[in-house]
């Protein structure tokens, strides 16, 4: 049986229904972006990971959303 495996350091450090880990850094997603994306509702906030873009509650981190891969897309 062949297993496949992402490069060190490639795999993706969130899921979706769990906290984002507190080692992972993310970035405020840009204003132009969040207007297409509409405004998150309240107590949550669209927040940048590597080439993803998440819907993350503010007070917990939680993940809620995702648009993965933006590389591929744009």
């Amino acid at each position: 049986m062949q297993s496949f495996s992402m490069p060190p350091g490639q795999a993706k450090k969130w899921r979706v229904g769990q906290r984002l880990p507190a080692g992972v850094v993310y970035y405020p997603v840009p204003q132009p972006v969040v207007v297409q994306l509409g405004l998150p509702p309240a107590g949550y906030r669209y927040v940048r990971v590597a080439n993803d873009i998440l819907l993350m509650a503010i007070g917990t981190r939680m993940v809620v959303d995702a648009i993965t891969d933006l590389g591929r897309i744009l």
